[in-house]
């Protein structure tokens, strides 16, 4: 749970202290960050910044709301590289994402 820095309190906060809010939000991630990553691997084979960038974007918007600052940090650096058009920084970090994902699937 480390890697993900999660800050639980936060996220309750934002699922206005309902936890049963917050949990189907932590599945409704959990189900677009496995569709994100997807998206990050066909971008990397078709040597693709613009679509690693939109998925990346979307994984850092979803995880910051719900204060899942690990894996929010690790989508920001992969948008800013691929904006410019690198995917350096996307197959670097793709496995810890992944490794990420598995992590968050225990909760």
């Amino acid at each position: 749970m480390n890697a993900l820095k999660w800050d639980k309190e936060f996220a309750l906060e934002q699922a206005a202290d309902d936890a049963e809010l917050l949990q189907e939000l932590l599945e409704i991630f959990k189900d677009s960050l496995q569709s994100d990553i997807h998206l990050i691997e066909q971008g990397l084979e078709e040597e693709g910044a613009a679509k690693v960038c939109r998925a990346a974007h979307s994984i850092k918007g979803a995880a910051a709301s719900l204060g899942i600052l690990g894996i929010h940090e690790i989508a920001y650096a992969i948008e800013e590289e691929s904006r410019g058009g690198g995917l350096m920084v996307a197959r670097n970090k793709l496995s810890l994402l992944k490794s990420m994902r598995e992590e968050l699937a225990k909760l």
